[in-house]
């Protein structure tokens, strides 16, 4: 008989791309898995996954509002209804394993399995658990973490360190700096400066660079700038401002591959999948997180690697006067260089989704 296994989770990209990846790294371990992913109505998990290949079915769920709000009066009853919706869910299925990946939909999920004694297992991929893995943490049979110390979370007896599993096509980099740096029209002469924010983008990085930009193109470093999809207009502007100069800007980047073979330095923001991805390629990164992520995450996730001298960290208060004046600095101190990209390789872990879907395999036994 197949096994069978149900994956919760989603709400980011950050939750359902790792979540796919461990899918997808099941099928390969048995072909014949079968694999349902529990979602929230009206997350993005609802369009991806499909598109992935694998059946999702919804729940009624959001989160709890940080600050007094109506919806968080109605919390209670859709926390119920998920969680007699994915007891029926359990039921009717009847997974060998059931996986949360954080998101809305991952906690009643994993509450009920524990209730109904189907083996658990977490993916947490932050430095702070989320309020999800947190629910549960005392209950699973499994947690795979991507941070040291994460005790203070989870029993010592269930951690396992396995890092975030992520695209390895987004990695792999080796032998194709030539070939990216003509692709975006870059001289091998001057370095490369990549700046990423996220898919929706960076405000406040996005703020800096439309005013800050001449400065690092004056002082010979190349741009490449991926604005996301809300700064178009200002992007246009841009455009024709240092039409000809080594500047370019872009909402997406679909290879970033590419991207990162090319860059020297790279100014990110510090999500978990970006902060994986960043110790993978091993580039001198400069990280500004977003202060307004859950229980600021991105700080802490920063933090884990300024603290071992693999990453510079830049307030997002601060970019305004900080930002530019530390990547002309990091631009032109090799050294520095040298040993931020030693650091952050040092914090790789290439085999997350191997080592998760080994793990979970375990279960069955």
């Amino acid at each position: 008989m197949p096994h069978k296994f149900i994956i919760s989770g989603g709400g980011t990209g950050g939750h359902i791309f790792p979540a796919i990846a461990i899918a997808n790294t099941i099928k390969e371990i048995e072909l014949e898995a079968q694999i349902l992913f529990v979602g929230a109505n009206g997350k993005m998990e609802m369009e991806k996954v499909p598109a992935a290949g694998y059946e999702i079915v919804g729940l009624n769920i959001t989160g709890i509002q940080r600050k007094l709000s109506p919806s968080n009066l109605a919390f209670p009853f859709k926390l119920i209804n998920s969680l007699l919706k994915a007891r029926a869910i359990i039921k009717n299925f009847k997974p060998d394993v059931v996986i949360g990946v954080g998101g809305f939909a991952s906690g009643p999920v994993l509450r009920m399995a524990t209730w109904m004694g189907v083996k658990t297992l977490i993916q947490e991929q932050n430095s702070f658990a989320g309020i999800t893995n947190r629910w549960v943490a005392n209950s699973v049979d499994k947690a795979c973490v991507a941070y040291d110390g994460m005790e203070k979370f989870f029993p010592a007896n269930v951690i396992v360190k396995t890092g975030n599993p992520v695209r390895k096509t987004m990695v792999q980099i080796a032998g194709k700096r030539e070939h990216a740096l003509t692709q975006y029209g870059f001289s091998a002469e001057k370095p490369v400066l990549l700046v990423i924010g996220g898919s929706l983008g960076a405000r406040s990085i996005n703020k800096v660079f439309e005013a800050q930009v001449g400065q690092l193109l004056a002082a010979g470093i190349q741009v490449l700038w991926q604005t996301g999809k809300l700064f178009k207009e200002e992007t246009d502007k841009l455009k024709k401002t240092f039409e000809g100069k080594s500047l370019q800007i872009t909402e997406f980047i679909f290879d970033m591959d590419m991207a990162y073979a090319a860059a020297d330095v790279v100014v990110s923001r510090a999500g978990a999948i970006a902060v994986s991805e960043l110790c993978l390629v091993g580039k001198p990164t400069i990280l500004v997180p977003f202060p307004f992520a859950a229980e600021d995450h991105q700080t802490k996730n920063a933090m884990s690697l300024v603290n071992t001298d693999a990453a510079i960290h830049v307030a997002d208060k601060d970019v305004n006067t900080k930002l530019v004046p530390e990547i002309l600095a990091l631009a032109k101190d090799q050294t520095l260089q040298n040993k931020l990209s030693k650091n952050i390789k040092k914090h790789g872990l290439p085999n997350a989704a191997t080592d998760i879907a080994n793990q979970i395999m375990q279960l069955t036994s």
